[in-house]
């Protein structure tokens, strides 16, 4: 397991919008850009083999996509490469992380000096969520999973603990990316899990996005 003094300064950010990575979750990847290859070649290099997910967002009047403040870094605990040179990654969560500024150099893939203070409960236990009523939960989900025609293991969904169930819909579900910002952003599992009911929601009533956010 990680600690807080093995997490480096400075970390390689792969922004890709809706691919939203938490802590203890797993996120497999398919690296193809030349960019990105670069980049999971020089993280396999370092002792921690981290990368950053963080969501981008349009700069309006202009092609550049600004960077949230707040990522979440992963693990790579498995790779695989196919024939023609693309590689299948697993990325485990371990903290999130707060953009201090982005670094200027001479990779093809962008890097940020980043600060890790204020998320310390990611490098603790599985969290648990003591006021969970899973079973009007499971019967908003299974509404939200009709009316967007997605199927689901529900055994598995019901065996699941708190902290697997609540992070792998909010990683899984079809949000936007400023919703997945806002599941990442959430302060503890409780208000995950309540953020997430929202969501479910309110795509369940056909509200906007603007007002899921409100």
């Amino acid at each position: 397991m990680m600690t807080a003094a093995d997490l480096p300064g400075t970390i390689p950010v792969f922004p890709l919008p809706g691919a939203l990575l938490l802590p203890r979750a797993r996120l497999p990847l398919h690296i193809f850009e030349p960019r990105y290859l670069a980049m999971l070649d020089d993280a396999l290099k370092t002792p921690h083999r981290l990368i950053g997910m963080v969501q981008s967002r349009e700069v309006p009047g202009s092609d550049e996509r600004r960077l949230h403040s707040i990522g979440c870094a992963g693990r790579v605990t498995q790779f695989s490469e196919t024939e023609d040179g693309r590689y299948m990654i697993t990325l485990t969560g371990i903290s999130r992380f707060r953009i201090a500024e982005e670094v200027s150099g001479f990779t093809p893939y962008r890097r940020c000096d980043v600060k890790w203070d204020g998320f310390s409960r990611d490098l603790g236990p599985t969290e648990h969520d003591p006021e969970f009523d899973r079973e009007p939960f499971l019967d908003l989900l299974g509404r939200y999973f009709e009316a967007m025609s997605l199927s689901t293991d529900w055994e598995s969904l019901k065996e699941a603990d708190d902290e697997l169930l609540i992070n792998s819909l909010s990683m899984l579900c079809p949000f936007d990316p400023e919703e997945k910002q806002a599941l990442l952003e959430a302060p503890s599992l409780s208000t995950r899990r309540e953020t997430l009911w929202t969501l479910l929601e309110f795509s369940l009533r056909g509200g906007a996005p603007e007002e899921t956010m409100q």
